[in-house]
């Protein structure tokens, strides 16, 4: 027992070693300081000095660094990239609570890093990289911490000489922007300049988003994209969003799909428009409400419902009925998905609501319509067998014969489906089913290897 507190004074924490008293901290750390540790200990006192003085010395290994043009081979590279960490932090977490333009004016140098470096770097894992992409976000926090009038310019001046680079680190750090940034950025970048396209107009876009600048946003999007309904249904359900109704109805309408033109010889079928996308229905129904088609918008979402079976469509319609119209309107979906083309999918509607009854009353009345390869059939019998074994049965009968059909026939999981479906068929009450006997020898049946048929 005397031990303990001996081992525990031993254990190496930060309390034992404050105990050691700082002159005998400052001999070890001395002693034992490599390359990395002095520079990085040079960096802490110069910090405990002022700004300028820690900057200098940020400069000093930045230059050092950016000079460099000897290749890093893998041995070398966890060295150097532990370096650029610890610069960053220094950068970041020490200098730019002090002094953010400095900071940010260093840690633009630091980013300025990676091309030279990705070009002498052995790095097949892509760990360089991402240890710019990552720091994305401390550029947005330390930009939006220097303020518009000193970030802007610096932003602006990086992405429109360094596009390749800056357009994904800034992108990627949008959204951590102030918005007043993002605005100041975007106006920098688009204010008597030309339209912007190809990466840049990736990155007005992402700005725009920030900034709540939806015509910015529609301004970087080409016209030829402008008239595909996946874009324009976004375009729409933004600009309906946003009241603009009479905007939001022609930026829908200019992308609907027209039928192919007809043959010049007449003959063939009829042509008919491609489908328009999901999306594009949903755009609809906010155009609609935007446009105060109360009405409509609702019609336009159950003839969505209908065909997607989407639980959002469902819910936001729910959620404008009043009460018990709500229990009507569940009955119609669950006869929607009941009835659906694909009856998986509409089980899994079901399912999913939850809706067992209805599950169970679509599984006995579309049985042979039933398919027993989808993935969660067997989490379906299990949820139903307790109160609705005969529906229970007949997926754990329908996923036995797709194993069989389409593996290697009586597999001990194939095994474990038969006595599952052998004690489910004691608790069934539909007569018509077939016999737990007549199963299995269908079964095997189907398991048993065809032989070729020889003319």
């Amino acid at each position: 027992m005397a031990s303990r507190p001996t081992t525990v004074r031993k254990t190496l924490s930060e309390a034992n070693l404050a105990a050691l008293g700082a002159d005998r901290l400052a001999a070890l750390l001395i002693e034992v300081a490599d390359g990395a540790l002095k520079r990085r200990l040079r960096m802490e006192l110069a910090a405990e000095v002022g700004a300028p003085d820690l900057a200098l010395e940020l400069d000093k290994r930045l230059t050092t660094l950016a000079a460099s043009g000897a290749r890093v081979s893998w041995r070398k590279r966890p060295e150097l990239l532990a370096d650029l960490q610890m610069l960053r932090r220094m950068i970041v977490g020490r200098l730019g609570p002090m002094d953010a333009k400095l900071a940010l004016d260093r840690l633009v140098v630091w980013f300025d890093l990676y091309p030279s470096l990705a070009a002498r770097v052995k790095d097949p894992k892509g760990e360089l990289t991402l240890v710019f992409d990552s720091a994305s976000t401390d550029l947005a926090a330390l930009a939006s911490s220097a303020g518009p009038d000193v970030a802007g310019p610096v932003l602006a001046e990086a992405l429109s000489t360094r596009l390749s680079e800056w357009a994904s680190w800034v992108g990627r750090g949008a959204a951590a922007l102030s918005p007043v940034l993002a605005r100041r950025l975007l106006s920098d970048l688009t204010t008597a300049r030309a339209r912007p396209t190809g990466r840049l107009a990736l990155v007005v876009r992402k700005l725009a988003d920030r900034a709540g600048d939806i015509d910015a946003w529609i301004l970087a999007i080409p016209d030829d994209d402008r008239r595909k309904p996946e874009v324009a249904a976004e375009i729409a359900r933004r600009l309906a969003q946003a009241g603009r109704a009479g905007e939001a109805r022609a930026a829908l309408e200019v992308s609907r799909t027209e039928p192919p033109a007809a043959s010049r010889w007449g003959r063939g079928k009829v042509a008919e428009a491609p489908a328009l996308p999901d999306n594009w229905h949903s755009a609809e129904i906010a155009v609609l409400e935007a446009e105060g088609h109360v009405a409509l918008a609702e019609e336009a979402r159950w003839s969505l419902f209908e065909r997607t079976l989407s639980e959002d469509t469902l819910r936001t319609l729910l959620a404008a009925l009043p009460d018990f119209e709500d229990v009507i309107a569940l009955d119609r979906a669950f006869a929607i998905a009941g009835a659906f083309v694909d009856p998986m999918k509409g089980l899994a509607f079901l399912m999913n609501w939850p809706a067992h009854r209805e599950a169970a009353e679509m599984v006995l009345a579309r049985r042979d319509e039933i398919r027993g390869s989808v993935d969660d059939a067997p989490l379906w019998a299990a949820r139903l067998a307790g109160r609705y074994p005969d529906a229970a049965l007949l997926l754990t009968r329908a996923r036995a014969r797709a194993l069989v059909r389409f593996g290697d026939g009586m597999t001990e999981e194939v095994e474990s489906l038969v006595g599952e479906a052998e004690v489910l068929f004691a608790s069934a009450g539909v007569a018509e089913l077939e016999t737990h006997a007549v199963f299995v020898e269908g079964l095997k049946a189907l398991a048993a290897p065809r032989r070729p048929v020889w003319r």
